[in-house]
């Protein structure tokens, strides 16, 4: 393995001498890089790709001068595995085809697991459990980074739903024509409010130029079905098609007897002439997700007693369920904080359109607007035993003196909701304008979300127990409404860009955005005084955050024809949530007197993002080896105004919870480098490798109460610092088929890193036939094989991060589990 070792001096915001001396070195080392280092795949020369995030335009003079690739560098991009964009940052990309190899059917978050500098981890094969998903991009998790589908926001990906919905519930899988990690801060024109590491940008596909419909089935392990369709219209009247979707899965999760159900349904119209394009699209999702509880690791007596492999519920084995329990409703005292519950799902129903016109008014201004409309209703069910933690003290408030057993239907359980609703309406307005050597870019985002959670509690009757695919208010009258909690947020996004193409080989992007968000929460409903640890009243009020100047400037330098040289340095915030009663907001804390001190005190998170990298493509002759396509790159972060959840109280259970503090705590640094490429061995085979180094160390302690937590100088936890993965890659006529590695290094447990997981690698397979000829109306005949944990490796594949020294939580890795796809076109 190529040892690397940590980048310790990078560019520095408007420090020209630090600038050029990046530069100098990477030119000394580009030569190297180009003949010893393989990358993501190129697929494009310099003037083939406009920037992410950029509408497309004519290139000036000066782009269209630039050489194009060799032929023979053509006919490979064929069976590329990534792309790497054009970009003055950092992006690349996967096919939905490659995405489709990894699994088919696997959301675009499951795909990017393969690029450099990821690490994304789930339950399930497809990456479709959002539960317990896990995604780390240089250090940053999932909530701090940004994400879009066409264009359109989809939120911070919160489990607790607010402000957007997950990519495999926006577009079906098989309808993904691509999706681009940029893994610094993304482009300006980005419509995310939480991008400070990276953004993930998922573009459906266009309707296919000819009639036809598409078909495929998947079977395998542990029960799995789903069945894709998918109908074409081909080219009709002047410039317009069409398609439109249905899928249906079904699998049995591996350790327990929850089904994931899902049925999803889209569809996209197109309307493309001389004067313009005109994009209607549509989808539906509705799925039910039974979930996992994460395993409990505590070193004081008591906590975690039993640490079984894995913490499955114990649905639809009533009578075992009800003799788990003793006489009042308690677990065994031995299972200590890893008690079973009855069963745990998520529902989520969404609904999500937008009509999108790029209007060319010339050949050099190009005008795009697009509105868009996103309704979700969802609840998170837990129905567990009703004397664990803190759950007699919260019940008794509302129904004091009486037999908490006979209350909840006499079964000793309990069932909890969160029900979630959101509205969300908003546009996007850019102008593109391709003057001389210059390709201007101004547009504004804008969004209106009002989004509201219900905290309930219902009977789970003895005589009558409900299942994880019932809506328990669909059913039944609630017990007790603990709160509700309602939020009206208003986002506000102007961005302004030039791409100053100063020669044909050198290109310098500068602008800047501002971002301004209103947000105003209300709480009709407010829980019992004592029903909630260290909770007098849930907070109402506003809280406006401005930031007015968010700088970036970047430039590529085309060496050659093949090679390309990068930078880019841009600052980027991350907006306060709004979530009514949890996670890192500000209307979860325990009283009005602690909101007002927030909005007094506290800063919302700011990260500035520095990247230098090359870009290179070759064709040579040298052995065996036939090609190389590779992209390295430096990054360095300064992250500030670091948000944390302080707990004044212990924290109960994820239940019940204690109530927090939230503060800045300081700031993180992170140094990394990422090293990814593919050797080709003739037509035939080929080998990706991405080898990532990253470094996040906090640089401050911080006070919980009186206490100083030691945080200074320890690493970030959950993230590693060591990832690599590989694709060996063959295929011969119509034989292909992949073998996928994946290594993770070690993971710390804890924020004072006084706790580890130990590392792991998996191996994964995929092979697939092309049945040769057409049968009548039906061709393009394909049978596939995935097989996921081909070692059948097990140990702890998720940390979820402990609040305290000494604690903390993991998820296992599920076992091998074989699928077998049938896919075909028709007419």
């Amino acid at each position: 393995m190529l040892k690397l070792e940590p980048a310790r001096s990078f560019v520095r915001p408007y420090r020209a001498r630090l600038l050029a001396a990046a530069i100098a070195t990477a030119l000394i080392t580009a030569p190297w890089i180009a003949t010893n280092v393989g990358a993501t795949e190129v697929l494009a020369t310099p003037a083939d790709v406009t920037p992410a995030g950029v509408a497309p335009a004519a290139a000036p003079a000066a782009a269209q001068d630039a050489p194009a690739s060799s032929s023979s560098a053509s006919a490979k991009q064929l069976d590329s595995v990534v792309v790497s964009a054009k970009s003055t940052r950092s992006a690349v990309s996967l096919t939905g085809k490659e995405i489709q190899k990894i699994q088919p059917g696997a959301s675009p978050l499951k795909a990017i697991q393969t690029l450099p500098g990821v690490l994304y981890l789930t339950a399930d094969p497809w990456g479709n459990n959002e539960q317990n998903t896990q995604l780390f991009v240089h250090g940053f998790s999932t909530q701090q980074l940004g994400y879009t589908m066409d264009g359109v926001p989809l939120g911070d990906q919160q489990y607790g739903n607010y402000n957007g919905l997950s990519p495999q519930r926006a577009v079906i899988s098989e309808d993904v024509g691509s999706v681009t990690l940029a893994s610094g801060a993304g482009d300006l024109s980005t419509a995310s409010t939480s991008n400070l590491g990276g953004t993930v940008t998922t573009l459906s596909s266009d309707p296919a130029k000819d009639a036809g419909l598409k078909f495929a089935q998947t079977f395998g392990s542990y029960s799995t079905s789903r069945t894709y369709l998918r109908y074409d219209t081909g080219n009709f009247g002047d410039g317009n098609s069409a398609y439109g979707s249905i899928v249906n899965q079904d699998q049995r999760a591996w350790d327990f007897a929850g089904h994931q159900r899902g049925v999803q349904a889209d569809g996209k119209f197109v309307h493309d002439d001389s004067n313009g394009k005109l994009t209607l699209f549509a989808d539906y999702s509705d799925k039910v997700e039974p979930n996992e509880d994460s395993i409990y690791h505590g070193t004081a007596a008591g906590q975690g007693t039993v640490l079984p492999y894995t913490r499955a519920f114990t649905y639809p084995n009533f009578p075992y369920a009800l003799a788990y329990l003793g006489a009042n409703g308690a677990p065994p005292a031995s299972a200590g904080n890893n008690y079973r519950n009855y069963y745990s799902d998520a529902q989520r129903t969404d609904y999500l359109t937008y009509a999108k016109y790029d209007w060319k008014i010339s050949d050099g201004v190009t005008w795009s607007n697009q509105i868009y409309y996103h309704h979700n209703d969802g609840v998170g069910v837990v129905a567990g035993p009703i004397q664990v933690a803190g759950l007699p003290a919260l019940f008794s408030v509302y129904y004091p003196g009486q037999n908490l057993k006979q209350v909840f239907g006499n079964s000793g359980y309990a069932t909890r909701t969160t029900e979630y609703d959101i509205n969300r309406r908003g546009f996007l307005s850019s102008v593109d304008w391709v003057a001389g050597n210059n390709q201007l870019d101004a547009g504004v985002w804008y969004e209106l979300n009002r989004s509201g959670q219900y905290r309930r509690w219902y009977a789970l009757d003895v005589n009558d127990p409900t299942s994880p695919y019932q809506r328990p208010n669909d059913s039944l009258q609630p017990l007790i409404t603990q709160y509700n909690v309602e939020n009206r947020t208003q986002v506000v996004q102007p961005y302004v860009s030039d791409q100053w193409f100063i020669t044909p080989e050198i290109t310098l992007q500068a602008g800047f955005k501002s971002s301004f968000q209103f947000a105003n929460g209300q709480v009709p409903t407010q829980p019992l005084p004592g029903s909630t640890v260290g909770v007098t009243q849930l907070p109402v009020g506003t809280i406006d955050t401005r930031q007015k100047f968010l700088p970036q400037i970047g430039a590529t330098w085309d060496i050659t024809s093949q090679d390309q040289l990068f930078a880019n340095v841009q600052k980027n915030t991350r907006q306060f949530i709004t979530y009514g009663a949890g996670g890192l907001s500000p209307w979860s804390l325990g009283s009005q007197a602690a909101f007002e001190q927030f909005k007094q005190n506290v800063s919302p998170e700011t990260s500035w993002t520095e990247e230098l990298g090359l870009r290179s493509q070759h064709d040579f002759n040298f052995g065996p080896i036939s090609g190389i396509d590779g992209q390295v790159s430096v990054y360095h972060v300064d992250f500030s105004n670091r948000l944390l959840s302080i707990s004044p109280t212990p924290v109960i259970s994820s239940i019940v919870g204690g109530a927090p503090i939230i503060a800045n705590v300081g700031s993180v640094t992170t140094n990394g480098v990422d090293i990814a490429g593919t050797l080709h061995f003739g037509d035939h085979f080929s080998f990706y490798d991405a080898l990532s180094y990253n470094q996040s160390q906090y640089n401050d302690n911080y006070l919980s109460g009186t206490t100083v937590v030691p945080t200074s100088g320890k690493n970030v936890p959950g993230s590693p610092e060591w990832l690599n993965k590989f694709i060996l890659s063959a295929n011969y006529g119509a034989i292909s088929g992949q073998l996928v590695g994946d290594y993770v290094g070690k993971v710390y447990a804890t924020y004072t890193n006084d706790l580890s997981v130990p590392s792991y690698f998996l191996l994964s397979a995929q092979a697939s036939y092309a049945i040769p000829g057409s049968f009548g109306i039906l061709h393009d005949a394909k049978i596939s094989l995935n097989v996921s944990n081909l070692l059948q490796k097990k140990g702890a594949y998720e940390v979820v991060v402990g609040a305290a020294s000494g604690t903390y939580n993991t998820y296992p890795i599920p076992p091998r589990q074989f699928f077998v796809t049938f896919s075909a076109s028709f007419f």
